[in-house]
């Protein structure tokens, strides 16, 4: 499945940001879905995931926990990272990815995902 990422951008420290993640797949609710995010300097690290159809399951990286949602709308083969109360920490570029594998799990593990996004750039100005 080929995916696409947009809605970054410049926030200033305490805004919101809603990324968007489309899939070119109608199948796309077979799918898990996850936000990884890399910070200039920094390893790629997982940020969400969300399992397979309607989305039940859900699991967070502590530093995002309490401000980030995951979700997704398979009528839409899209799925989204609302992120509020936006810190400088969160600037990064933000990448979603895929699983076809036991989709009906979630996963922070990066190698466990077959396909990728190109990114989107967030920057938090404090």
């Amino acid at each position: 499945v080929q995916i696409t990422e947009t809605g970054g951008g410049l926030v200033d420290a305490g805004g919101s940001l809603r990324l968007t993640c489309a899939a070119s797949s109608r199948t796309f609710s077979e799918y898990a879905a996850a936000w990884f995010r890399q910070a200039t300097g920094k390893e790629r690290e997982f940020v969400a995931a969300l399992d397979w159809g309607a989305g039940s399951r859900s699991f967070y990286a502590d530093p995002v926990k309490g401000r980030f949602t995951i979700s997704r709308d398979n009528s839409k083969n899209a799925a989204y990272l609302q992120m509020n109360s936006l810190k400088s920490d969160d600037s990064a570029v933000y990448y979603c990815a895929a699983r076809s594998r036991e989709p009906w799990a979630t996963s922070d593990q990066a190698n466990e995902y077959d396909s990728w996004g190109q990114g989107t750039q967030v920057t938090v100005s404090s």
